[in-house]
C-alpha cells in the first residue's frame, strides 16, 4: 500500500539504524481519528529507548505530506493521519483504472496445488460435501486472481475395501435393469445392501468381498473393468454437480493413482530408521513432537492414508515443483495432517504444506448424519435452492436461471461467510435473505448498481471525468473501496474466504448508507457524474469480490 510506504521511508529517514519492515498503515477504527492509522512509533520508541511521543514528531517531521491533509500524534504516539482529496480521488482513479480492481500479481510465477472436496467414488455427494467444495474453490479463485499457476487436484476416494463389497454386491444383488442403467444411487444401494450381507454371522459374504477385492488389487481383468465403470459412472456424477456449482479441477487423482508407490515409501521410511515394525505393522513414532504413533503399513500389509498422502505429496513435488500445497478437509483429521506433514518433512519435501481445516455443518438445528435420516443428497440441496429462490423471484419476472444463480449463491456464501473452523448450522431462512449479511443481499446490491447506472441515458461512467470525494458517506466508501486489493491478500494469506466476504459486507453496507444519503440521479451534473463513478467502482469491486467467492452476479433480480 503507497500509504505504508511513505510512512516506512519516514521512519527510516527519522532513524537510519532501525529495522523498519513491519511498518504498517492501517484504516483508522473510527473516522474521529482521522481516515488511517500507524502505532509503529511505540515500538520504535522502545526500541530506541525514548518517548513515544517524540519519537511519533520525529516521524513526522521526516513525513512526505503530500498525499495528506492532516497528520495528528495521539496519545502515547499514534499517528492520525487524513488524507488529502486529490491523493483519494487520485487513488480512486488507479483503482478504477487497473485490472482486477487492483488486486496484486504477488503469485507471479509460484505455482501452488489445491486439494479440496475429494468425495467417495460410488457414493452421492451430500451436504456435508459443500464445505471443502466451496471453500476450497473459493481458496483457489483467490490465488489464481493473485497471479499463481494453481493446479486444483480431486483427489477421489477410488480404493479400498468397499469396492470388493461393491463388485460382490453388483454381481449378485443388482438386478439385470440395474447393471444396465448403472447409476450412483444404484452404486450407493449396492453397497449398502452388500455391506449388510458382510456382516451376517457366518462371515461367507464377508470373505467373498474379500476375495474380489485382492483379485482387483492384483489386476484381474474383469474386476478392474467393473472398478473402471464404477469410477467413470461417479466422476460424471461428480462433473453434473460441480457444474451446478461452477467448480472446475485440473486433475482427478484418487487414491488408486498412487497405489504403486506406497510400497517404496515405507521401504524408504524403513532405510532413515523411521519406520519400526510394532505388532506385526509399520509405524512412525512421533511421540517426541506430541503426535502419537502413525501407522505407515497395517499389520495384514495393507495402507492407509497417511502413506498414500505421503506418495502423493512426493508425486506432486516432483511433478510441479510447486511453492505450495493446500489441502482443505475437515478439522476431525487435523492430527491425521500433522502427523504426515511431519513425516514428509523428515522425508526432505520442502514444499510448504497447508491444512485448512473446517467445522461441521448441520441442517437447521440437526446434526447430519445417516442415522438420523437427515444426511441430505447435494443435489436435493441445490434443486431446493433453486425452488425457494424462485418463489422470491417470479412475481419481479425472474427465470429458473436467476434462482439457480440466487439460490446457489446462496448456499455457498452461507458457508464463505463463516471462519472455515466454526461450526456451521444451515438455515433457509438466513441463506436467502435480502437484508442482512447474505448472497442475496450482495447480489441485490450489485443489481441495484446495474439498474441505476442503466437509468442514465447517454451517459459512458467510463468516459466520466475524475473522481470528486466531498461528503462523509462517500469518503468511508471510497476509501473503503481502496482497501479491495488488501482484504483479497489477506483472505489468502489466512486461507479464509471469510474475510473476504466480510470486506464485501462492509462494503455492500457503506454502499447503502451513501445512496441513501447522496441523491445521484437529482443532483446537478457535475455532482452527480461523480457520483455516478463511485458507484460504478463499487459494482466492479463488488462483482469482481463475489466471482472470487465463486457467486454470480446477475444484472437484474
Amino acid at each position: 500500500m503507497e500509504l505504508t510506504a511513505i510512512v516506512k521511508a519516514a521512519f527510516e529517514k527519522a532513524f537510519p539504524e532501525g529495522d523498519f519492515s513491519g511498518v504498517r498503515v492501517v484504516p483508522a477504527t473510527d473516522p474521529k481519528f482521522g481516515d488511517y492509522q500507524c502505532n509503529d512509533a511505540l515500538k520504535c520508541a522502545k526500541q530506541f529507548k525514548m518517548n513515544p511521543r517524540q519519537a511519533a514528531q520525529k516521524v513526522v517531521e521526516n513525513l512526505d505530506t503530500a498525499c495528506f491533509e492532516k497528520v495528528e500524534i495521539a496519545g502515547p504516539g499514534f499517528l492520525n493521519l487524513t488524507v488529502s482529496p486529490a491523493w483519494l480521488n487520485g487513488q480512486l482513479a488507479t483503482l478504477s483504472a487497473q485490472p482486477k480492481c487492483g488486486i496484486p500479481q504477488s503469485g507471479a510465477g509460484k505455482k501452488i496445488v489445491i486439494d479440496y472436496s475429494s468425495p467417495n467414488a460410488a457414493k452421492q455427494m451430500h451436504i456435508g460435501h459443500i464445505r471443502s467444495t466451496v471453500i476450497g474453490n473459493a481458496i483457489d479463485r483467490i490465488f489464481r486472481a493473485l497471479g499463481y499457476d494453481v493446479i486444483a487436484d480431486n483427489h477421489l476416494g477410488d480404493w479400498g475395501t468397499q469396492f470388493g463389497i461393491l463388485i460382490k454386491g453388483y454381481r449378485e444383488l443388482l438386478s439385470q435393469e440395474e447393471r444396465d442403467n448403472l447409476s450412483v444411487p444404484y452404486l450407493e444401494k449396492c453397497y449398502v445392501l452388500s455391506a449388510a450381507k458382510a456382516k451376517e454371522e457366518d462371515g461367507v459374504w464377508k470373505e467373498a468381498c474379500k476375495q474380489e477385492l485382492v483379485k482387483l488389487q492384483q489386476g484381474d481383468p474383469e474386476n478392474l473393468a467393473l472398478w473402471k465403470k464404477f469410477i467413470d459412472i461417479s466422476i460424471n456424477e461428480f462433473n453434473r454437480m460441480y457444474d451446478k456449482l461452477g467448480v472446475k479441477f485440473d486433475t482427478y487423482r484418487g487414491e488408486s493413482y498412487y497405489n504403486d508407490t506406497m510400497p517404496g515409501i515405507v521401504a524408504r521410511l524403513q532405510e532413515m530408521g523411521l519406520a519400526v515394525e510394532s505388532e506385526g505393522a509399520q509405524v512412525v513414532n512421533l511421540e517426541e513432537e506430541k503426535l502419537g504413533v502413525a501407522i505407515v503399513r497395517k499389520s495384514d500389509g495393507g495402507y492407509n492414508y497417511t502413506t498414500s498422502d505421503l506418495a502423493c505429496v512426493e508425486m506432486r513435488v516432483k511433478e510441479y515443483d510447486p511453492e505450495r500445497i493446500i489441502y482443505v478437509t475437515d478439522a476431525r483429521q487435523q492430527l491425521h495432517f500433522k502427523q504426515w506433514f511431519n513425516i514428509a518433512g523428515k522425508m526432505g519435501v520442502t514444499a510448504k504444506l497447508v491444512h485448512v481445516p473446517f467445522g461441521l455443518m448441520s441442517f437447521q438445528g440437526k446434526a447430519i448424519s445417516t442415522r438420523e435420516g437427515n444426511l441430505i443428497k447435494l443435489d436435493e440441496l441445490l434443486a431446493e435452492a433453486q425452488r425457494r429462490s424462485f418463489e422470491i423471484v417470479k412475481d419481479r419476472g425472474g427465470d429458473e436461471t436467476l434462482a439457480a444463480q440466487i439460490g446457489i449463491g446462496a448456499v455457498k456464501y452461507t458457508d464463505l461467510s463463516h471462519d472455515p473452523i466454526t461450526d456451521i448450522d444451515f438455515s433457509w431462512d438466513k441463506a436467502l435473505a435480502l437484508e442482512g449479511n447474505s448472497g442475496p443481499y450482495l447480489q441485490y446490491a450489485y443489481a441495484r448498481v446495474c439498474s441505476l447506472l442503466e437509468k442514465v441515458e447517454g451517459v459512458n461512467v467510463d468516459e466520466l471525468k475524475a473522481f470528486d470525494v466531498v461528503t462523509p458517506q462517500e469518503k468511508r466508501l471510497a476509501l473503503q473501496l481502496l482497501e479491495f486489493p488488501g482484504a483479497v491478500v489477506r483472505a489468502a494469506e489466512a486461507y479464509k474466504p471469510s474475510v473476504l466476504a466480510d470486506y464485501l459486507f462492509q462494503t455492500a453496507q457503506l454502499y447503502s448508507s451513501f445512496y441513501q444519503n447522496s441523491p445521484i440521479l437529482k443532483s446537478e451534473e457535475t455532482v452527480r457524474n461523480a457520483r455516478l463513478k463511485l458507484c460504478s467502482l463499487f459494482g466492479e469491486v463488488l462483482k469482481t469480490g463475489l466471482n472470487l467467492l465463486g457467486i454470480e452476479t446477475p444484472r437484474h433480480i
